[in-house]
């Protein structure tokens, strides 16, 4: 019998200054050049009583590191607690519970405050160096979706949601920061499992309230994208009216279909990859020269679909295996968007690519959920709500430290949270004092101590 894979250990107790996670000092220095500490701490004020121990902000902040850090309650603040030569007094887990009570009971005005707040820091974030790719027009994509949430207790406004399942169906706005990064979320808005995934009045509320989150010098250069549970006249009439472009998914009716049995051979196009390349067995086309006239609502005065309104249809062989749809059209897979983008620079294939990559927006969903979004812990709808801010911060430092500490076209900037705890804010290090200072040493064949070099020195020059 061979021996053991793994030299023999004996495990005790010592005095070493250890940290773990010590990979966090990267989110610990994003938290300072957004400014997030100072301007949450003042957006919080009136929620400090004068005997308090703990700024109430420091306690947010902190519970946002456990998250970002992998964390999914809570009592994982006793992580950050036991390391206070790195994270600083730590509230107990009572303090902080009362804190997040005062927050809640606070309503729709502490969570101004700290959107806010938020804001704030994006805006001097983004000014130190902005974090979306190039692209046409310099445009600013939000993305719009919602998604659902298990509960597995009666927590308040948990419901059957449309997946057969039972909890909650938030909607999200996250801002793409194109193909050389991720994305950072704008608003979380916290919905009764029963709410419906087309609501042109929460689409409505969710954009206003993205829009808000946005540096005031970018807010007219947006996109809007969706699915198509945000196909309804009254959400493209407003995003029309505000002076932004949409691309949103459309439904494919009978008119659709009409119009595709009608166009001409020669109006299809080939498709595009994301890389540009033509892509095997796909094809896109404009259907609104087709479409039926629209129609002048009397009781509104407003046409049925918004002016400038095209419709874009994209047709390929499903691959093989792949379940097959009642609205493929002789073997065709068909989908279809609105969009009112017009200008040079904008063919039919770019802007169906530029479509398509609206399925990023799910993996920022899913790195969401990966980050405390998973379970809502709390039974009050409020103190779920002002869970998923911490969440939004969370989500926001990780995505501030990539931008900040890494160049643009550093693969590290594409990085979902997994794959940055586990080779960057997972390693341990050693808390060494030399004279006044105190020094973090980490180890020296950690496989990706370049990187963090890079990105803390990067960081102290920003």
């Amino acid at each position: 019998m061979k021996g053991s894979w793994y030299p023999r250990l004996v495990v005790g107790r010592g005095h070493e200054s250890l940290v773990s996670s010590s990979g966090a000092v990267l989110l610990r220095e994003a938290v300072r050049l957004s400014g997030l500490d100072a301007v949450l701490s003042d957006a919080l004020a009136p929620w400090r009583s004068d005997r308090a121990l703990h700024d109430p902000a420091k306690v947010l902040v902190d519970e946002a590191m456990v998250l970002a850090l992998g964390g999914d309650c809570m009592a994982d603040l006793a992580v950050l607690r036991a390391q206070p030569g790195v994270f600083g007094t730590v509230a107990s887990d009572a303090t902080a519970s009362r804190v997040l009570s005062a927050l809640a009971a606070g309503g729709d005005e502490a969570l101004s405050a700290i959107r806010d707040a938020r804001v704030r820091a994006r805006d001097r974030v983004w000014s130190q160096r902005r974090p979306l790719g190039s692209s046409l027009s310099g445009q600013v994509i939000v993305d719009v979706d919602a998604t659902v949430v298990t509960a597995h207790s009666e927590k308040e406004s948990a419901a059957p949601t449309y997946k057969r399942t039972f909890g909650f169906h938030p909607m999200c706005a996250l801002v793409d920061h194109g193909e050389h990064g991720t994305g950072e979320p704008l608003v979380l808005t916290l919905r009764a499992g029963h709410a419906s995934a087309m609501g042109a009045a929460d689409h409505i509320a969710v954009l206003d309230a993205a829009l808000a989150q946005l540096p005031a010098t970018d807010r007219a250069q947006v996109l809007v994208r969706t699915d198509t549970g945000g196909c309804s006249k009254a959400f493209l009439h407003h995003i029309t009216d505000a002076g932004l472009q949409y691309s949103i998914g459309f439904g494919v009716s009978d008119p659709i279909r009409a119009a595709i049995a009608t166009i001409p051979v020669q109006a299809w196009r080939a498709a595009l990859n994301g890389d540009g390349e033509a892509r095997d067995g796909a094809q896109v086309a404009e259907l609104t020269a087709w479409m039926p006239t629209t129609t002048r609502d009397h009781l509104t005065g407003l046409n049925v679909w918004p002016v400038g309104m095209r419709i874009i249809a994209r047709r390929e062989r499903p691959h093989p295996g792949a379940q097959l749809r009642l609205t493929d059209e002789d073997g065709w897979h068909i989908t279809c968007f609105a969009t009112n983008t017009r200008g040079p620079g904008w063919t039919l294939p770019m802007l169906e690519v530029r479509h398509r990559q609206r399925a990023r927006a799910e993996d920022r969903i899913r790195s969401l959920k990966d980050t405390g979004m998973r379970n809502l812990p709390f039974h009050g709808f409020a103190h779920n709500q002002l869970w998923l801010e911490i969440v939004s911060l969370a989500a926001e430092l990780i995505a501030w430290t990539q931008t900040l500490g890494f160049h643009e076209h550093s693969p590290v900037r594409r990085w979902a949270p997994k794959k940055l705890r586990l080779r960057l804010f997972s390693v341990a290090g050693r808390i060494v004092h030399t004279g006044r200072r105190r020094r973090l040493h980490l180890p020296r064949d950690w496989p990706y101590l370049d990187l963090l070099d890079t990105a803390w020195t990067t960081l102290q020059t920003a």
